[in-house]
């Protein structure tokens, strides 16, 4: 599961054993370690149905319904988009999408990274990103 945080937006990509993991109700966890701590982000199914994610002593956990989660698994639909509400402070974004196989692949990548990812869409057309 890759993570990009920007602002107020928060995006994962999930490869294909990711997405069939959490669609059979098991989190997908990773862990970043630093010198004196580590930042460890989770996606879970959501007990009470609803979209929401939360930041404390370290672990960023994300939930999402059990309905958006299987409904995502078994069609091409590429993302779940969500929002929370922050108060005075705007929203949150979540985008949680599939992982796609780049098209360009540079020597900056790691060769594992396009391992169990989706057939990119637009691989057939010859368009490049």
């Amino acid at each position: 599961m890759k993570l990009r945080i920007r602002e107020n937006t928060i995006r994962l990509r999930l490869k294909q054993n990711e997405v069939e993991k959490l669609a059979s109700g098991q989190s997908i966890v990773e862990r970043t370690c630093f010198p004196d701590s580590a930042l460890t982000y989770r996606l879970d199914i959501s007990t009470d149905g609803q979209v929401s994610a939360s930041f404390l002593d370290g672990h960023l956990t994300i939930n999402l319904p059990e309905s958006d989660i299987t409904r995502w698994s078994q069609n091409d639909e590429v993302s779940i988009v969500a929002e929370q509400a922050l108060g005075n402070s705007g929203v949150l974004s979540l985008l949680i999408e599939k992982d796609f196989k780049c098209l360009v692949p540079g020597h900056h990548r790691l060769n594992e990274e396009d391992a169990d990812t989706y057939p990119h869409p637009d691989a057939e057309t010859g368009h490049r990103c």
